[in-house]
């Protein structure tokens, strides 16, 4: 919803807070990463709720109605979008996000730091990383993209590009491990349902970078509740 329809008077008693203070203080977190923090705490606690028997990485291009930071004209899209990668874990729960970019570049822009990012985010919540194996398509295939993860331990899966030539001998692909790649595609339309990230009225990165964590937070909580329940 919008900020000014907040139910504010519903959820404080004593003292109520305007919507703006409310704003305020969203936007202060933002700016801090106080959600990415919240975002990483809650990976460390539920390690063992995780499943890394391989990942996935998948770029989305996201409308920005607004405009604002990193944003630019698409072709594909015929639109402005701005640009973000996303690693998931095996069963499609959202892991990281790197930092978003105009929607003029494609995946494969900056991709060593896009890399360093995402899987810092990992290593910050105590998660072992080394011997990864991660799923990408043929967007990334790239001697770059398969250095960066090298470099981090993490064994690319990447699916040919047929406008790269012939298929290197040096970079074979599992094609059933591949073929699992298909739950980011269900992870998008997890992200997709909050009608925030859907398209990006905020005119800030950071406080589109808040939604995303914010988003994480909630799809993970209702994963690590459900395998509490299970157990």
């Amino acid at each position: 919803m919008q900020w000014h329809l907040l139910p504010v008077k519903s959820l404080f008693s004593d003292r109520v807070l305007h919507y703006k203070t409310v704003f305020g203080h969203y936007r202060k977190w933002c700016r801090q990463g106080s959600w990415k923090n919240c975002w990483i705490a809650l990976l460390s606690k539920n390690k063992d709720k995780i499943d890394l028997s391989s990942g996935d990485i998948d770029g989305s291009h996201t409308p920005a109605l607004r405009g604002g930071e990193a944003v630019a004209y698409q072709g594909r899209k015929k639109r402005k979008t701005t640009n973000a990668l996303y690693l998931t874990e095996r069963q499609g729960l959202p892991l990281a996000m790197s930092e978003p970019v105009a929607g003029n570049h494609n995946d494969l822009y900056d991709i060593e730091a896009c890399i360093e990012e995402l899987l810092g985010t990992l290593e910050s919540a105590k998660i072992p990383i080394q011997g990864l194996f991660i799923n990408a398509d043929a967007g990334f295939d790239s001697e770059l993209f398969r250095q960066a993860c090298a470099n981090k331990q993490v064994i690319a899966n990447v699916a040919h590009n047929k406008r790269n030539g012939k298929l290197s001998t040096d970079h074979k692909i599992d094609e059933e491990l591949y073929h699992e790649r298909y739950a980011v595609e269900r992870t998008n339309a997890w992200i997709d349902s909050f009608r925030s990230l859907l398209n990006r009225f905020d005119t800030t990165v950071s406080s589109w970078k808040g939604f995303s964590f914010l988003a994480f937070i909630v799809i993970g909580l209702k994963k690590f509740n459900k395998s509490e329940k299970s157990r």
